[in-house]
């Protein structure tokens, strides 16, 4: 599936040509072939015997048109039918449909979790002119959550450092990372967190670029930065181990789907290049 993906809110006059249907029970997305990750493309759903809880346009993506879908967890799927984890499809499509899968996602979660308004608990009611639920009492109107974070790429020399969680398998790292507080610019955010995880501090702060990262609903805004000084000290509560690498010896490194790994990649390979070994 490729072509040009345009948003919108504005379904079609009618559902009378195949769909593409970006369908989840809970947080596993639904596809008619688990081995290729064929996503389900038809008309509607109900056409293979699922009727969802709720849906959404997402709009178009070459010649076809787009929808989220909350199918119920305990109903059976077709056969030959399975569902995959988000993380395990965006290793299976391309970039596009990758993203659409998270952007489906963080809809229908949203919608999920705010069925009730959080004033006054009246039932919400879904807006026509713009992706939004609000309230018919109190007039409160709640929109799909965005959390930006922030991750930076610390450079020194031909060193990138790098760090690792506790929690990552053995032996990979990544580049330091971390959410922006209530009243931070980013900037401020890249450097509280390198000072609050891995002791140093930065400057000479570039941008690199984003990606939305659907875990649960966030934004990460990618950085490089200079250390300016410090002792590498991991806190030992976010950060395992953090250390400084080679450009041309790096680690075990993130997915090739994550920004994280784009990161690293492309600023090692200029690294390499800008400070060859031996001169």
């Amino acid at each position: 599936m490729s072509g040009l993906y345009i948003p919108s809110i504005t379904p079609p006059p009618a559902q009378d040509r195949p769909a593409l249907w970006f369908a989840f029970q809970r947080s596993s997305i639904l596809v008619q072939n688990p081995e290729s990750a064929v996503l389900p493309c038809c008309c509607a759903l109900t056409e293979h015997g699922i009727a969802p809880l709720r849906s959404h346009y997402l709009g178009q993506l070459g010649e076809h048109h787009c929808y989220a879908a909350d199918v119920d967890d305990a109903l059976p799927l077709p056969d030959g039918w399975a569902t995959l984890g988000l993380r395990d499809l965006f290793g299976m499509v391309d970039d596009t449909v990758a993203a659409l899968s998270g952007r489906a996602f963080q809809i229908i979660d949203w919608e999920r979790n705010h069925q009730f308004c959080s004033r006054c608990g009246t039932p919400m009611r879904a807006r026509t002119d713009e992706r939004a639920r609000a309230c018919p009492t109190c007039r409160f109107t709640s929109y799909p959550p965005v959390s930006p974070a922030v991750m930076v790429l610390i450079t020194r020399g031909r060193e990138l450092l790098l760090a690792r969680k506790s929690v990552w398998q053995p032996g990979r790292y990544s580049a330091i990372a971390g959410f922006v507080e209530p009243g931070e610019m980013l900037e401020d955010t890249v450097a509280r967190e390198t000072r609050e995880e891995v002791g140093v501090e930065v400057g000479a702060l570039r941008y690199f670029g984003s990606q939305p990262w659907p875990f649960p609903h966030s934004l990460m805004v990618a950085f490089t930065a200079e250390y300016a000084g410090g002792e590498l000290r991991p806190d030992g509560v976010e950060i395992e181990e953090a250390a400084w690498f080679d450009a041309e010896a790096l680690p075990r490194l993130p997915p090739s789907v994550s920004i994280s790994r784009r990161l690293i990649v492309t600023v090692a390979a200029e690294l390499a290049r800008l400070h060859p070994q031996g001169r």
